[in-house]
C-alpha cells in the first residue's frame, strides 16, 4: 500500500551552533509523529542552545552528543549511526561545520559520522547573510554539492542580528516535505511519469469577475503527493488554489478551461498516467469583456458557449496516438452517480473513473474528506469508503499500480 515513505525509516538528524536550532526540535517531532525513527546528534555548540533531552522528549530516543564519541559503551557510535541512516540531515549547518564537511576534518560527531555515512547527505545552511555570501562559505557549499551532497536553503528573512538577507533555515515543514520526496525516489513508480490536473478552472466575465466552481484542489494536490510518496515523476497543472504543490512536483499553473486544455495536451505525449482530477469548466461566457460591468449597466442576460471537453481530447488521443497511456478521470456528480459515471467511463475512452457525490457535506469540493466508487473497464466497481483525501488518494493511486503491473 502506498504510504507515507518516511515511515519506518531511520533519520539521522545533525544540529550545529546556530539559533535555527530550535526549528529542528519542530522537525524531529514531525518525523517522528509520521512513524520515522530519529536519532540526532548535537555538537557542543548546539548543545548551549538547545539540549540533548529536549530531542529525547520528542523523538523518544536518545539524542547524541560529543561525550558519546569517549563515553559510550559501543566505542564506535559514529559508524553505527552511519550506517543505520537512511539519510542524513544537518539542520541547521553552521558556516563552520559546512566548513569542516566540505574539509574532510573529523574532530567532533557530527563531522566523524558525516564521512562515515554513505547514506545521502542533506544540508540545510543557516547563518547570517554575510556569512553566507562570503566567499569562503559558497566554495565549501560548492565542494559539498561536488561531493554530491544535496543543499536545502537557506531562505531570504529576517535573520537573529536584526538584519534581513539570505540566511534563514527553512521551515521544518518544508525541510519535512524535501525529506519525504528525496526517500519516494525508489519506490514501485520510480521511473513512471503521471500527469494529474486539480483545482477549479476560472472563465473571465470581465477584468473582475469570473464563472468558477466550488473545487479547492485538495483532492489533486492529494493525488499529486500520493503519485511522489510512490516514487513517479509528477506533472501538476493546477487552477487557482490556495493550495501549496508538494515538494517533487514539476507545477504548471492555468486559469481557464483552454489555458488547461493546452498545457495538459502539450504533456499527454510524455505520460504514463494522466489523471484528470480538476474541475473544469464545461461553459464560459462568449464574450468576455475587457472593461468592468458596471451595475448601471443591468446585465440582464449573459451568454454562455461551451469548453473544449478535456477528457474527451485525452480519450481521443489514447485511442489513436498512445494505447499504453492509462487514463483517469472524475465524475463529480449531483445525481445518478454510477449510471453517469460508467456512460462518461465508455464515452472518453477511460480505464478508470472515480466517481463521488458533490451533493453530500462530508465528501466532495471544498471539505477534507471524501467518498467515491472507482468504476473500471471491465464493469468492476470498488467503493473507496469515507476518509481523508490523501486515504482517498494513495487508494487511487494503488489501484494505478495494479493496473500498470496487469
Amino acid at each position: 500500500m502506498t504510504e507515507n515513505p518516511l515511515k519506518h525509516k531511520h533519520i539521522l538528524l545533525a544540529v550545529s551552533g546556530s539559533i535555527a536550532a530550535y526549528k529542528a526540535v519542530e522537525l524531529a517531532s514531525q518525523l517522528t509523529k509520521t512513524g520515522a525513527l530519529v536519532d540526532v546528534i548535537l555538537t557542543q555548540a548546539a548543545e548551549k542552545l538547545v539540549s540533548a533531552l529536549t530531542f529525547r522528549s520528542v523523538t523518544g530516543r536518545k539524542a547524541f552528543t560529543d561525550s558519546d564519541l569517549w563515553e559510550n559503551e559501543e566505542h564506535v557510535v559514529h559508524i553505527t549511526l552511519a550506517r543505520w541512516a537512511n539519510i542524513m540531515l544537518i539542520a541547521p549547518a553552521s558556516a563552520n561545520s559546512l566548513a569542516k564537511l566540505a574539509h574532510g576534518i573529523g574532530d567532533n560527531l557530527l563531522s566523524v559520522t558525516a564521512l562515515a555515512a554513505a547514506c545521502p547527505l542533506v544540508v540545510a545552511p543557516a547563518m547570517d547573510a554575510g556569512m553566507f555570501s562570503h566567499p569562503a562559505t559558497q566554495a565549501n557549499l560548492k565542494i559539498l554539492q561536488e561531493h554530491g551532497a544535496i543543499i536545502l536553503g537557506p531562505a531570504e528573512g529576517h535573520l537573529a542580528s536584526g538584519l534581513k538577507g539570505k540566511g534563514r533555515m527553512l521551515e521544518a515543514a518544508e525541510l519535512y516535505a524535501h525529506l519525504r520526496y528525496l526517500l519516494s525516489r525508489s519506490n514501485k513508480l520510480a521511473g513512471k511519469k503521471f500527469l494529474i490536473t486539480a483545482g477549479g478552472t476560472q472563465e473571465a466575465l470581465d477584468p473582475v469577475r469570473f464563472l468558477g466552481n466550488h473545487s479547492s484542489g485538495k483532492q489533486g494536490y492529494a493525488l499529486a503527493q500520493a503519485a511522489l510518496d510512490a516514487g513517479a515523476e509528477v506533472t501538476l497543472i493546477s487552477a487557482p488554489s490556495a493550495l501549496t504543490p508538494p515538494v517533487g512536483t514539476s507545477f504548471i499553473p492555468v486559469v481557464s478551461a483552454e489555458d488547461m486544455r493546452i498545457k495538459v495536451m502539450d504533456h499527454i505525449e510524455q505520460a504514463d498516467v494522466v489523471i484528470m482530477a480538476a474541475a473544469v469548466a464545461d461553459f464560459r461566457p462568449a464574450v468576455s469583456r475587457t472593461q468592468k460591468i458596471k451595475k448601471e449597466s443591468k446585465l440582464q442576460e449573459l451568454k454562455l458557449e461551451t469548453t473544449t471537453d478535456i477528457l474527451k481530447a485525452l480519450g481521443d488521443y489514447k485511442k489513436s496516438k498512445k494505447p499504453a497511456v492509462l487514463l483517469v478521470g472524475f465524475a463529480a456528480e449531483s445525481e445518478h452517480l454510477l449510471e453517469n459515471a460508467s456512460r462518461k467511463l465508455e464515452s472518453k475512452n477511460l480505464d478508470l473513473i472515480v466517481a463521488n457525490d458533490i451533493s453530500r457535506s462530508d465528501a466532495g469540493f471544498a471539505v477534507d474528506t471524501n467518498e467515491a466508487t472507482m468504476l473500471f473497464r471491465d464493469g468492476k466497481q470498488l467503493k473507496i469508503p469515507k476518509q481523508d483525501k490523501e486515504g482517498v488518494s494513495q487508494k487511487i493511486i494503488d489501484t494505478i499500480i495494479n493496473l500498470l503491473q496487469e
